[in-house]
């Protein structure tokens, strides 16, 4: 059978009556999840030990034992692979129409994406557009380790995820326009227009398939240059009650503020001693924390982490807060808000009255909108 054609069985819809019935939450919550460095570690040295795979990827997936097997994630849209490459070793070229958040834990090496090479150190951040097709390389005398953040299992729900281990290769140049045509049988004379007086506009089929396009890049987030510019938010005063961070903001995604259009992907310091308010969004939120040590409240349930630990901290709608212990923390969080914001999904929730129950403070601690920033 070719890959145009397949075989469907004869079947058919149903009509389910939900007359008179009220919305349910059906939602099953995921439980937050810590994975240990000792884990991770572990796992780093067994796939440094087995026999280099044909394609050269030695990788794990790193899952939620909620999610289901068809799309295997830490969250329910995000997906996250621990990758590792000996030194001299390089993979497959790769590409699939999912986006991609990288981020190096150990070690250095090269990526090589859209013909653009991007030379990454320990704890630099890079994302993938979709379909690219890209390589990885270890240029160094030392493992290189990763995690890679994905929208797979959003795809793989779909049934729409698609993958491809023999591209073409790729090579950086101006974005195609094929829509643009004089050609009169391919093109409306009506264009795009308003339709009646509240904004609404109707559009022709040739813009509808294929609109502007707009160039997605591969950008590459130095850890270098961003801790300079993190570690001057130390000197914020009491009077800051927003969060020490800085967003690694892809132009692209607009006032969806992401690294790609589905993840935005911070960088905090977090002061010792700090407690956060709670909060709640729809957004799933996964830490990796590479310096420090604190505790987390999810739901009234209390989860510690230290160096190197990589955490599902807030499960989509569960009211959560982060504290440090006295030393600084340094951490990193994936959150597919892009994705909500796009689709007005998203709820973000401040103000909870029940805020000092699920608080987590315990003795010398203050919120961060009461401490002075050391």
């Amino acid at each position: 059978m070719s890959a145009l054609k397949k075989e469907f069985a004869a079947t058919g819809a149903l009509f389910t009556d939900i007359s008179g019935k009220p919305a349910e939450d059906a939602n099953s919550y995921w439980a937050p999840v810590v994975i240990t460095r000792a884990q991770i570690d572990a796992e780093i040295e067994r796939l440094c030990s087995i026999p280099k795979p044909g394609n050269g990827w030695r990788q794990s997936l790193i899952t939620h034992p909620m999610a289901p097997a068809r799309a295997p994630g830490l969250a329910p849209g995000i997906q996250v692979r621990l990758s590792v490459l000996l030194p001299g070793e390089s993979t497959q070229q790769f590409r699939h129409n999912a986006t991609e958040v990288n981020f190096c834990i150990a070690g250095e090496g090269e990526t090589r994406i859209g013909g653009k090479v991007i030379r990454h150190r320990q704890y630099d951040v890079w994302n993938h557009p979709s379909y690219s097709a890209y390589t990885h390389h270890n240029t160094s005398r030392k493992p290189v380790v990763k995690l890679t953040y994905s929208n797979a299992p959003l795809l793989q729900n779909l049934q729409v995820y698609l993958a491809d281990e023999e591209p073409v290769s790729q090579e950086a140049g101006p974005v195609p326009d094929h829509a643009r045509t004089d050609d009169p049988t391919r093109k409306s004379p009506f264009g795009t227009f308003a339709i009646g007086d509240e904004g609404g506009m109707l559009m022709p089929y040739e813009t509808l398939i294929n609109p502007v396009a707009a160039e997605s890049k591969a950008l590459h987030f130095p850890w270098e240059q961003v801790k300079a510019e993190l570690d001057k938010l130390v000197a914020l005063g009491k009077s800051y009650v927003g969060r020490r961070l800085y967003m690694m903001y892809n132009p692209l995604t607009t006032r969806f503020n992401g690294i790609t259009p589905s993840f935005f992907a911070t960088m905090t310091i977090r002061p010792g001693g700090i407690v956060d308010r709670p909060h709640r969004h729809v957004s799933a939120a996964i830490n990796y924390y590479f310096k420090g040590r604190g505790f987390s409240m999810v739901a009234g349930n209390r989860y510690e982490w230290g160096p190197g630990d990589l955490m599902l901290s807030a499960p989509g709608w569960a009211v959560h807060n982060h504290a440090s212990y006295e030393e600084q923390v340094y951490e990193l969080t994936v959150q597919d808000q892009p994705l909500h914001i796009y689709m007005e999904s998203l709820l973000w929730q401040e103000d909870l009255k029940h805020a000092p129950q699920l608080l987590g403070s315990r003795p010398g601690f203050s919120t961060n909108r009461d401490k002075l920033a050391a």
